[in-house]
């Protein structure tokens, strides 16, 4: 599934979403490891996805 993410701070505002869901998934390691395993491959998947992305244009 594809999704279209709209942020005005564009991906800028995607690695700071990437950063927080490890800080969180980290947070529920204890509790609910499986949210937090979920939260870390959402993360990758979301990095992986920012560092295909082209260069900007300066």
């Amino acid at each position: 599934m594809a999704a279209l993410l709209h942020l005005p701070g564009g991906t800028r505002d995607a690695t700071e979403l990437v950063e927080a869901l490890f800080v969180a998934a980290q947070a529920r390691e204890d509790t609910a490891p499986e949210l937090a395993t979920r939260w870390r491959h959402l993360a990758h998947t979301i990095g992986d996805a920012l560092n295909a992305l082209p260069p900007p244009k300066q």
